[in-house]
């Protein structure tokens, strides 16, 4: 039998020499490093197999497709700028504002449009009627790009009515995230297909094992019709959107609905998205009026919210969206409000959280009382547990799942987008947010907030105090993987 124990040191040995070459030989932040280094010691074989799968860092022949996308529809979204009503409004451009407006568009991509009508929802059944309606609606162009499209009820309905407006000759495109919309397969897809309509898989979700890695995944949620009105935030295409699945109950999200030039920005993303996952020239989308209108004054005029596009990914080197918010939350004077369903903010966001409620501002996070993946909600637990300790408030939303992606700051600035606060969001996914410094807009924001406090429960220091020992350590555990979940 000694052969067996020589067999199980040459494993340990080599699995451990190979767990340091692995996560030393590519540069992460120090906290991933150690996850993964954990998990591969802790875990010997099937550690590699995970880090095969979940660790790899994106190919560089997929960095080098994103990043070589044209900004095709700047010209126009300049043009648009310049026409913009010359009037007095409520946002907020003044030169504190810009200390955000130019590190967002400090690459000359990412600029704010003034001339924009801007509707806040939070419930799928009003969101979902009306983009339903705009779609319907659609005279040239329909664009489409989710994480989430289920072959469900409310997937079917959407995929039929664009099968429709296909059949009536608008061009109408579909990117989704495979990993994420399972059930929607190709033989489904071809139904749209089959009109001539176009849709592709996200760049990463091709061939996602041997090659994209399947820990990289679209997370954007963008709808644009005729290049003038848009649809971004957190809602997916899926029934439980609607509430309709007992698991969650009500689902609790947020969506905007953009009329105006910042159409034309979402458009650029979808544009961008879309040329780097063809697979074949044909497919390509070259500049057309289309697809980025020279909007006319009827267009420009409907509304004057200052907007601000931004969307990132980790074909970036620098977790831009992250450092941003960052940048944008450190504005904050009175108010810090955020809403997350996950809450794993790295080292850094989680020290400017914390030295944003220890200069007096009133910082407080909401996140939903339930998971909808269990071992990262006691990660999440862990955190809201931890900032508790430094002042911040931690709000947890009872009624249905909190899925929104919002923030407040002060009364002038505030947010909705698909960015999470964890790992994954600010290093992994292909996100987007929109930056509104309006502060009406801020103020229809902070409302819906204070309504959802009514539905919510403040974490106490007592209600900490009186968790298990067991939730305590399952919590200090996910915490201590929290880097890779």
């Amino acid at each position: 039998m000694l052969w067996l124990h020589d067999i199980a040191r040459i494993i340990i040995i080599t699995n451990t020499i190979l767990a340091f070459y692995i996560v030393f030989h590519r540069r992460r932040s120090v906290s991933t490093t150690w996850a993964w280094l954990i998990i591969l010691l802790v875990l010997p074989i099937i550690g590699l197999i995970l880090y095969a799968f979940f660790g790899r860092g994106i190919s560089q022949e997929n960095i080098f497709a994103i990043n070589k996308q044209h900004h095709l529809g700047l010209r126009n979204v300049q043009k648009a700028i310049a026409k913009a009503p010359k009037k007095i409004s409520p946002s907020d451009t003044s030169n504190k504002g810009k200390i955000a407006i130019n590190f967002f568009n400090k690459d000359g991509y990412s600029p704010v449009t003034k001339n924009n009508h801007v509707t806040l929802y939070s419930d799928g059944k009003e969101m979902f009627r009306d983009m339903i309606k705009d779609i319907k609606n659609a005279k040239e162009t329909v664009n489409v790009e989710f994480y989430t499209f289920y072959n469900d009820d409310i997937g079917n309905e959407i995929l039929d009515l664009l099968i429709k407006k296909a059949q009536e000759g608008v061009q109408v495109r579909v990117i989704y995230d495979a990993w994420g919309s399972q059930g929607a397969t190709k033989t489904w897809f071809d139904q749209l297909r089959n009109v001539g309509g176009q849709v592709l898989p996200f760049i990463t979700s091709r061939n996602m094992i041997t090659r994209y890695r399947i820990n990289y995944h679209l997370h954007r949620k963008i709808v644009i019709i005729d290049g003038r009105i848009s649809w971004t935030g957190g809602f997916n295409i899926g029934d439980q959107y609607l509430g309709r699945k007992k698991k969650f109950g009500y689902w609790r999200d947020s969506q905007v609905r953009i009329v105006g030039s910042a159409s034309l920005l979402l458009q650029e993303r979808f544009v961008m998205d879309w040329n780097a996952s063809i697979q074949n020239d044909e497919q390509i989308i070259t500049f057309n009026e289309m697809f980025f209108p020279d909007l006319d004054e009827h267009d420009i005029t409907p509304g004057d919210v200052a907007t601000q596009i931004i969307s990132d990914g980790p074909d970036r080197y620098e977790p831009y969206m992250r450092n941003g918010m960052m940048r944008l939350m450190l504005l904050a004077r009175k108010r810090l409000w955020i809403q997350t369903p996950y809450l794993i903010p790295d080292d850094a966001m989680f020290a400017t959280w914390q030295t944003i409620a220890s200069s007096g501002v009133d910082v407080r996070i909401m996140i939903p009382s339930m998971p909808d993946h269990p071992f990262i909600y006691r990660a999440t637990q862990w955190y809201a547990n931890e900032l508790t300790r430094y002042g911040v408030k931690i709000y947890i939303y009872n009624n249905g799942f909190l899925h929104a992606k919002t923030t407040i700051i002060d009364d002038k600035y505030s947010t909705v987008g698909s960015m999470n606060q964890d790992y994954r969001s600010y290093d992994l996914n292909f996100e987007d947010i929109v930056v509104f410094y309006d502060k009406r807009f801020t103020q229809e924001m902070a409302e819906t907030f204070k309504k959802d406090m009514e539905n919510s429960t403040l974490l106490t220091k007592e209600m900490i105090a009186n968790q298990g020992r067991y939730l305590r350590t399952l919590q200090s555990f996910s915490r201590m993987l929290s880097p890779i979940l």
